[in-house]
C-alpha cells in the first residue's frame, strides 16, 4: 500500500484532535447530504489563532482522515490563513489524489472551520463552490 494511503486509513482509524472541547469558545456543524457524511467542530481562537481544536465525525475514512490531518495543520494558523484555504490546499494537506466527486467530503471539516471564523465576524457563510 502506497504510505500516503496508509496514512490516509491511519487517520480514519486513529484521528487526531478527535473529541469535544469542554469549554468551546466557538462551534460549528456541517453535513454532507450528498452522502450522509456529519462533522462538529469545537475551536478556541486567542490572538487571532486557533489555540485549540477538537471534532467529532461520522463520516467515511477520506472526510475524517482529512479534518484530522486538517487540525493538525490548522493550530496556531491565525485566521486570514484559514479563509484562505482553497480544495488544492487540503488536496497537498493529504498528499493523495481523490477522485472529483469526493471534493465535499474533503473539504466538510475546512468548511466547518471557516464557517465559525465568519459567523463569529458575522458573515455570511461560505458553501462548497466557494472552496473550489
Amino acid at each position: 500500500m502506497d504510505i500516503y494511503a496508509q496514512n490516509i486509513i491511519d487517520h480514519y482509524h486513529a484521528p487526531h484532535n478527535c473529541g469535544r472541547l469542554s469549554e468551546p469558545k466557538l462551534s460549528s456543524s456541517q453535513v454532507n447530504i450528498s452522502c450522509g457524511d456529519q462533522i462538529v467542530v469545537d475551536m478556541k481562537i486567542e490572538d487571532d489563532k486557533i489555540k485549540d481544536l477538537k471534532f467529532e465525525a461520522d463520516g467515511c475514512a477520506i472526510s475524517i482522515a482529512a479534518m484530522s490531518l486538517l487540525s493538525d495543520y490548522l493550530l496556531n494558523k491565525n485566521k486570514a490563513e484559514v479563509l484562505a484555504l482553497k480544495y488544492q490546499d487540503i488536496l497537498n494537506i493529504l498528499g493523495v489524489p481523490v477522485a472529483e466527486r469526493r471534493y465535499k467530503c474533503v473539504l466538510l471539516g475546512l468548511l466547518a472551520v471557516q464557517n465559525i471564523i465568519l459567523k463569529a465576524e458575522n458573515n455570511p457563510e461560505r458553501t462548497w463552490d466557494d472552496l473550489l
